[in-house]
């Protein structure tokens, strides 16, 4: 019988990496340098690892070979095959990240044999004066790209963006964007591990060589659409889900709960993802399972899960998606 699932989090040390996953997760000893912890992935080299119960050991891949509908959904299965299709992470940027931006499904199929990326962002905390990148500031065309990139002025026709604690960034394919220092993020995206890098602030590794750049390649995956705000808007609200998200690839809730709540999920043919962004709440399913999620968590509720009842602790948030 199927329950709510923990995977073990795979730490990625990265050189723009900081040190609050580990305290934010609680595990000790505390690691410098992680700058991502993927909580649910099955990206090809780092499939997922079940942490919790009678299917402890046993990786993403092997229970969607197991369980099939059971575990995603049956309309899941349709679209996606045996390809889990979101890859969950906590993002940690001590340093800024390079410029970049994703192909759509189209071209990343036919470049890659891939599914495309389309994500989104929750800021979880940011320092003061933290910042992010996320579209265009002024219109510009493909060939107008590349001449910017090529004179080193492509940073001014960026859109910047400080952030606090709460912010949404939504960021469909094509969408050119960048994390800056100080944010600590969750992201939800597709799986798919493909990243056009534009530009690197000139930046050199040890060696005194800088970061390959992907001009051509991103040329032909940037939306240059203009947009007046790329920043998702919304309420906030105590103990009602509030939409955060909405698209063909997930569909992703936040949960600011004071009392207990019950989801009902039997017509939604998806499997449920929930992070737990702070607090913890104990999750009891329609087949006698309980879990207790605390922060820094994420659990998988597989998809022949008809009701979830939410018993929080004062002060829990989290984020809940699923396939729509």
């Amino acid at each position: 019988m199927l329950y709510p699932i923990i995977f073990k989090p795979i730490l990625k040390s990265i050189i723009w990496g900081g040190s609050d996953i580990c305290p934010f997760k609680g595990i000790s000893p505390v690691q410098e340098g992680i700058g991502e912890s993927w909580e649910l992935s099955h990206v090809n080299d780092s499939y997922s690892i079940v942490a919790n119960g009678a299917l402890e050991g046993r990786s993403i891949d092997e229970l969607i070979r197991l369980y099939g509908r059971q575990l995603v959904g049956g309309k899941v299965m349709e679209r996606f095959g045996n390809t889990f299709p979101l890859l969950i992470k906590f993002i940690d940027a001590r340093d800024k990240l390079s410029i970049q931006v994703h192909p759509d499904d189209a071209l990343a199929k036919k470049r890659h044999h891939s599914f495309g990326k389309t994500e989104m962002w929750y800021v979880i905390k940011a320092a003061e004066g933290a910042s992010l990148y996320s579209g265009f500031s002024k219109p510009i065309d493909a060939a107008g790209y590349v001449k910017r990139v090529e004179d080193n002025t492509f940073m001014e026709v960026l859109q910047r963006y400080e952030v606090r604690e709460g912010d949404v960034f939504f960021l469909p394919a094509g969408r050119v964007h960048a994390i800056g220092a100080g944010c600590f993020i969750a992201e939800i995206q597709q799986t798919s591990n493909i990243t056009y890098r534009i530009y690197d602030y000139n930046r050199k590794d040890a060696n005194g060589n800088e970061r390959e750049l992907h001009t051509d390649l991103a040329k032909d995956a940037i939306d240059y659409t203009l947009s007046p705000d790329y920043r998702t808007a919304y309420q906030p609200q105590k103990d009602t889900p509030v939409a955060l998200a909405d698209c063909p690839y997930f569909t992703t809730n936040l949960l600011d709960l004071e009392a207990g709540m019950i989801r009902d999920f039997s017509t939604l043919d998806s499997f449920v993802v929930y992070i737990c962004l702070d607090g913890q709440a104990l999750l009891h399913d329609s087949k006698g399972n309980e879990l207790l999620l605390r922060r820094g968590q994420t659990t998988l509720i597989p998809a022949d899960t008809q009701q979830l009842t939410l018993t929080p602790s004062p002060g829990v948030r989290l984020l809940e998606t699923y396939i729509g």
